[in-house]
């Protein structure tokens, strides 16, 4: 093939079509839900550091909501080994030495009951005046305690004998009754404060009574939940569950210290639950993080579509079914959650594990059932809950459709331009998005400044973008500026785009766009471009590709469909593409287009109509081809941008 010739590839209709059939369905059906769907490393993580009894064993669960984090845990300690070794009673009693000091006692389950009804029977006897019934009672039961309780009951004899007949402080406050535990606890704190985890101690009459335990205690043997985010929030509290991990003992006080418990010996693992951001700030932030907390359960938030999770996605759904009392399932309704589940993970070969999102479009499905008058949920009907939850959550994205339908935004569907080409962003609106075509211009002119963001400039450009920008400079120099200094004045621009722009996926468009206006070559506007490029030319894979391709033919379709218009991807995002019906249809009717690229040179030759041109062997690129425009205007560019002899 000459250095003239270029092909271009379009995917075919089947190549552009996914979904799960309702006959792959009908095997995976009627199997038992097993456990957690999906993530084999976060359950080896938390069984190892739910099982390890070192120091510094807790645990870091990261991932994203939904993934079934907390369900996890719980099924983790369920599936364990009994141990209640660590399982204790704690039981608050009053300091004859020191009375603003109460004693905390740990004792085995069942046993601060039992010191509950001695106490009282003693405590009844003092009331009573009774002292040698009270000193008897303890005497008959002091050997039935450990060494701790024993030595509290010989200093009630002896206040007894001292003549103290205050009843009230021969009582037991009960912070935890373990009695009739059969399992280590779980406790999830949802409201982290240092009184809801440490307890509390009021400045009472009779110290002892008014002290109250908190999580920490009632998770004493087990396992305490917190969310990171929470906790992190308030320093001090932080620093206290720091200390407490490092001591091993909590201490219970009043604000002002003039109440404070002995300290009580607590063994128990804690689990933070948060986002990987925030894992990742601690490890980098804090000294003690990593050594208090060595054991990362990471989630993931998609999963390979095997046969085992595909079964295990479908009896989850089936459970979610019955468990709610929904309208029975149909296989096609579950081929059509399951095809929402890949597009939610966005990868063919790939699941959610973002269970509760499926979860909540099958909700809205039956919502949707029942209010047709439907008996069952199909694949229809889930087709129609997907186009309902659209129109409800697309006020923004209607009103930017407005926008270019009457002009107020100016937009090309047709023709060509210089320096302009139709990019592709999504917007993100709460917990729904969608895509749109975004104009981006360049315009060029001698000079030694290189390229300017105007989008920079104005305090509108992430750090990602900003580095997307600097890449297009490291191209030109490779591809063009080989023997000659790299000397131009170029501005790049997202028009009429007034928000913060971030992320590289719409690189390739200002490349684009910076190449048709340097060597000041048409380019097509019936075609949209998404797609990351590196310094080499290479089309990298970029994020929300099916909304971007959505976005585009909608405003398309809307003008009306011209049988030319398409959307340019990277080819790696192939696999990534779960498109409505409607664009398959048009795919294989002829309507609507979608060019996968490898290249810069592949899709300048799709937005020119002409060979991009493959430098020989000498060094030039063949007359006629976009690449020797470009590099002879490059050339003329750094030729006028030289300072005046």
């Amino acid at each position: 093939m000459s250095t003239n010739e270029f092909k271009i590839r379009r995917l075919s209709a089947d190549e552009a079509a996914f979904e799960y059939k309702p006959t792959d369905i009908a095997p995976l059906r009627g199997r038992e839900k097993k456990g957690i769907i999906g993530q084999p490393r976060a359950l080896k993580a938390l069984e190892l550091g739910m099982s390890v009894k070192g120091p510094g064993y807790n645990i870091y669960v990261s991932g994203d909501d939904g993934t079934g984090r907390l369900s996890a845990v719980r099924e983790t300690a369920a599936s364990l080994p009994a141990d209640l070794s660590g399982v204790k009673d704690f039981a608050m009693v009053h300091n004859f030495i020191k009375p603003d000091e109460p004693i905390a006692l740990a004792l085995q389950p069942g046993e601060a009951v039992r010191l509950f009804e001695s106490m009282k029977r003693i405590s009844a006897a003092v009331a009573s005046g009774d002292t040698d019934l009270a000193l008897k009672t303890i005497a008959s039961v002091s050997d039935s305690y450990d060494e701790k309780v024993a030595v509290y009951l010989k200093n009630a004899s002896v206040a007894i004998r001292e003549g103290e007949r205050n009843a009230k402080l021969f009582g037991v406050n009960i912070l935890l009754d373990n009695s009739s535990a059969a399992e280590r606890p779980i406790v999830v704190e949802r409201n982290p404060g240092m009184n809801n985890l440490f307890g509390s101690a009021e400045k009472g009459d009779i110290p002892y009574l008014d002290i109250h335990g908190g999580s920490i205690l009632e998770a004493a043997g087990g396992f305490l939940v917190i969310d990171a985010d929470a906790i992190l929030s308030n320093p001090e509290v932080w620093q206290a569950v720091k200390r407490f991990l490092s001591s091993g003992t909590l201490t219970i006080q009043n604000q002002e210290n003039s109440v404070r418990c002995k300290p009580i010996p607590v063994d128990e693992k804690i689990i933070l639950i948060g986002s990987e951001e925030t894992y990742d700030k601690l490890c980098a932030k804090d000294e003690e993080f990593l050594r208090l907390f060595k054991v990362s359960a990471e989630f993931d938030f998609s999963m390979p579509a095997t046969e085992e999770n595909i079964a295990g996605t479908v009896a989850f759904l089936e459970a979610e079914t019955e468990r709610n009392s929904l309208l029975p399932l149909t296989d096609s309704a579950l081929a059509a959650l399951l095809t929402y589940s890949a597009w939610f993970a966005e990868f063919r070969n790939e699941l959610t594990t973002c269970l509760s999102a499926v979860r909540d479009l099958l909700f809205e499905a039956d919502f949707r059932a029942k209010k047709d008058g439907e008996k069952e949920i199909s694949g229809a009907t889930v087709e129609r809950a997907l186009k309902e939850r659209s129109f409800v959550s697309s006020v923004s994205e209607n009103r930017i459709i407005s926008e270019i339908l009457n002009g107020e935004m100016i937009i090309a569907l047709s023709g060509t331009k210089t320096g302009v080409v139709n990019g592709l962003a999504v917007m993100d609106r709460g917990s729904s998005a969608f895509g749109t075509p975004a104009v981006i211009s360049a315009t060029v002119a001698p000079g030694t400044e290189g390229i300017v963001n105007i989008e920079h400039e104005a305090g509108l450009s992430g750090e990602i973008h900003d580095k997307g920008l600097l890449i297009l400079e490291g191209y030109l120099r490779k591809r063009y500026a080989r023997n000659f200094p790299l000397s131009i004045y170029a501005g790049i621009c997202f028009e009429q785009s007034y928000g913060e722009v971030d992320g590289d996926s719409a690189s390739s468009s200002e490349l684009f766009a910076l190449l048709s206006a340097i060597g000041e070559i048409p380019f097509r506007q019936d075609i949209a471009i998404t797609g990351s490029v590196n310094q080499m030319g290479e089309i990298q894979p970029v994020g929300g590709i099916n909304e971007k391709i959505e976005g585009f033919y909608k405003v398309c379709s809307l003008k009306g469909l011209s049988g030319s218009q398409g959307v340019i991807i990277p080819k790696q995002n192939i696999n990534s593409l779960i498109l409505p019906k409607e664009i398959i249809a048009s795919v294989r009717d002829g309507k609507f287009h979608l060019y996968p690229i490898e290249t810069i040179d592949e899709g300048m030759q799709i937005l020119t109509g002409r060979p991009a041109g493959v430098r020989s062997p000498k060094g030039t690129f063949p007359p006629g081809t976009a690449n020797r425009e470009i590099e002879d205007r490059l050339k003329r560019l750094s030729e006028l941008s030289r300072p005046a002899q």
